[in-house]
């Protein structure tokens, strides 16, 4: 299939089409982008709860590997459903939140959304253990440790962590640019299996020369990206702080109840401007306007 060649603008472009989503149907995209999230932190929850209960940094790394190869199985369902969300809002077509799951029925091209998940995450991992090996063998080791002190951590005393060991800002700064690359392949590739009906080769073909036409705007769209999620970091802790400040003023309680509420909205809200996002570069790279395309639907599994 044929790729497209942006210009640099592009990525200022994706973001902003991307913030500006959810004119058309707000209820819809914002549901589903809550349940995404809803679905997207228990991970970490069920990993906060085996924090308290096992303190062998053993376990801890079995149980970060189950709950990782379960989202591996489900969040490339999620991400299909939310591109159709996506999409069908922006071609003004009836939509649901709970849409989001439709991507979990027989016929709705499980496997092939699933294929394309593994695949990526596959590709990531080789890649990283390529990277350590080469700059950072040491990394490895380094974190175990880190997570066995903070197991060890007394309650009110910082963790005695060990030395930065080297080559660890190689293996960050190879890694950042690894996932650069991916996160356009992932946008390109997810929006042709979910939309276009394209098998797992077929996306991944598209994603890597989609995404190595258009490296300029993806990297405009990181910097702006990085630097945008700065200045939201500081609003936010600011704005949660004086949300906790004169709650506390009642109750400590009170404050942080106001606090939780709107901490969620902004996670709502990055969801749908990173998946928007995404969307987006993938309909100027591969996909067609909505104004002029008719819905993609009936896919074989």
């Amino acid at each position: 299939m044929q790729t497209r060649a942006m210009g640099p603008g592009a990525g200022w472009s994706w973001l902003k089409q991307a913030i500006n989503l959810g004119r058309n149907n707000p209820r819809a995209l914002f549901g589903a982008a809550a349940l995404l999230m809803l679905v997207a932190i228990i991970p970490s929850l069920v990993q906060v709860v085996a924090q308290f209960a096992f303190h062998d940094a053993n376990a801890m790394l079995w149980i970060v590997g189950l709950t990782a190869l379960a989202m591996l199985v489900v969040y490339p369902l999620l991400i299909g459903g939310f591109f159709r969300v996506i999409d069908a809002t922006e071609r003004n077509q009836p939509t649901h939140a709970t849409a989001l799951f439709d991507t979990f029925r027989p016929g709705e091209q499980r496997g092939r959304l699933i294929g394309f998940g593994l695949s990526l995450a596959l590709v990531y991992v080789l890649v990283l253990v390529a990277i350590i090996a080469a700059f950072g063998s040491d990394v490895p080791g380094w974190y175990l440790q880190v997570m066995q002190a903070s197991q060890n951590a007394t309650t009110g005393a910082p963790p005695e962590l060990p030395a930065i060991p080297p080559g660890l800002g190689k293996v960050f700064g190879l890694g950042m640019l690894v996932m650069m690359f991916l996160g356009g392949v992932y946008s390109i590739g997810f929006g042709q299996v979910a939309l276009a009906g394209r098998s797992v080769g077929g996306a991944l073909a598209d994603g890597v020369t989609g995404t190595l036409k258009n490296l300029l705007p993806l990297l405009v769209l990181t910097v702006i990206a990085l630097l945008g999620m700065i200045g939201l970091a500081i609003v936010l802790a600011l704005s949660l702080g004086l949300l906790v400040g004169l709650g506390s003023l009642v109750h400590p309680a009170l404050g942080v109840a106001l606090a939780i509420p709107a901490y969620l909205a902004f996670l709502v809200a990055m969801y749908v401007v990173m998946f928007g996002v995404m969307y987006f570069m993938w309909r100027d790279v591969v996909g067609v306007d909505p104004a002029t395309a008719t819905p993609v639907s009936g896919f074989e599994a």
